[in-house]
């Protein structure tokens, strides 16, 4: 099993691989990239750390020798938010390291599963989808967005304001991973109810968690270690499904025939192929059903807007 993160010598790729490499199964290859020279020493670094997990480093314009035989693509490659900035603020820059990245995925691992963690989540993922297609090697089951840290946000909140251990709170969050396309299914929480006062304040404060972050870092950067963590939640969840595992359903952004747009998160099963199945994400409320359907016109423009830069 091979791991290969990009974008590995940033804040949240650094807490990405340190999970990784303290996480993954014995015998994993874990393979680190960024453009930056001290990519190989964050690689040395790690390799101190006594578990089985083989870990090598690659710095430089070309990723290609860090994708051989990756088995599972973690693409965190990118600038990230400042105070005042959303995630479409960051879309000239980062638009552009995506395309340039997948084209490499496409022509030295087009089998590898790949999680796009790098913002705009939204738009990056059809990037990625339209780079692919003109390789002639897009297959849809094979392609997520990362919106697991909506996920952990909101078993955190939800775990906060009720009493109640995060572990013990599952919850599916459908949409996109910006702003208002956040959208925690509340009303589907197990053993707990919430008012109509709560619902508003915890959906706001779920899809504005990111903003939270960046100004409490008053200028410091963004939420690299929450979205290590739910970037290596995801990422060793594809692996289990790789390996085997049954039942292995995380919330994740793909193309999965939604009815609501071409991405839309919700939660999937997943195996040796990637998605074995896109899951309904049953009943909701009338709150959150307005919810969804407000915010299509903006995942949608988001989709289109990556659509329309690969073009």
């Amino acid at each position: 099993m091979k791991v290969a993160v990009l974008g590995a010598a940033g804040g949240i790729g650094q807490a990405l691989a340190l999970l990784l490499k303290t996480q993954l199964p014995a015998g994993a290859k874990l393979s680190l990239y960024d453009i930056a020279p001290v990519t190989p020493g964050v690689a040395v670094d790690l390799s101190h750390i006594p578990t089985d997990v083989e870990v090598k480093g690659f710095s430089g314009e070309d990723p290609s020798a860090a994708l051989e035989g990756a088995d599972v693509v973690l693409i965190s490659a990118g600038v990230a938010r400042k105070p005042g900035m959303d995630r479409s603020d960051l879309f000239n820059i980062n638009a552009g390291i995506v395309r340039n990245l997948i084209e490499k995925v496409a022509a030295v691992c087009p089998k590898a599963l790949v999680g796009i963690i790098t913002n705009p989540v939204n738009t990056t993922v059809a990037i990625a989808a339209e780079v692919l297609k003109a390789a002639g090697v897009y297959d849809k089951n094979r392609l997520f967005g990362v919106t697991t840290l909506d996920v952990i946000r909101s078993e955190t909140f939800i775990a906060e304001a009720k009493g109640l251990s995060p572990a013990d709170v599952n919850i599916n969050v459908i949409g996109g991973h910006s702003g208002v396309t956040i959208l925690p299914l509340l009303s589907q929480v197990e053993g707990v109810s919430f008012t109509d006062e709560e619902v508003a304040s915890l959906t706001h404060r779920i899809q504005n968690a990111g903003t939270e972050v960046v100004e409490a870092k008053a200028g410091g950067g963004s939420a690299t270690l929450s979205m290590g963590q739910a970037a290596c939640r995801f990422g060793l969840s594809l692996v289990r499904g790789l390996q085997g595992e049954a039942n292995v359903i995380e919330c994740a952004y793909v193309d999965g025939g939604s009815e609501h747009a071409e991405f839309f998160a919700q939660p999937v099963v997943l195996g040796k192929n990637g998605v074995e199945k896109v899951l309904p994400y049953g009943d909701v409320s009338e709150f959150e059903s307005n919810a969804r359907d407000a915010m299509l016109d903006t995942l949608k423009g988001d989709i289109k807007i990556g659509v329309e830069f690969v073009k």
